[in-house]
């Protein structure tokens, strides 16, 4: 039998969702902002300041390219750290409210056997 909306509703309401909800926001606010103000560096230093970006580090490799690079690094690391950081405290906050309002319904020979996929 599925939940009703009173019960999402009062999960909603619940110290064990809110806890989620400032877990995630407390990742998720400070790396967005972060990121922003990192790529507006890049793009005001790419505006204002050419000469400094025009600096040959080797051979034909400037500033402006290895920023420009670290960009694309700067995006994957963020998405690398925050599936590890998802995995340890947002999946078992999660797993715990879904449990509760859906209950544990696997048949128990299952239950350990298949990683949680039926």
């Amino acid at each position: 039998m599925p939940a009703t909306p009173e019960r999402y509703l009062e999960v909603q309401n619940s110290d064990e969702f809110g806890r989620l909800r400032r877990t995630l926001r407390n990742f998720i606010f400070p790396t967005t902002i972060a990121f922003i103000l990192w790529y507006a560096l890049y793009v005001l230093l790419s505006a204002y300041a050419r000469d400094f970006m025009a600096i040959k580090l080797v051979g034909n490799i400037n500033i402006a390219l290895v920023l420009g690079l670290l960009q694309f690094v700067s995006t994957f690391v963020i998405a690398w750290y925050y599936s590890r950081f998802a995995a340890q405290k947002i999946d078992p906050l999660a797993d715990d409210i879904y449990n509760e309002i859906e209950g544990d319904r696997r048949p128990a020979d299952t239950a350990s056997t298949d990683g949680g996929v039926l």
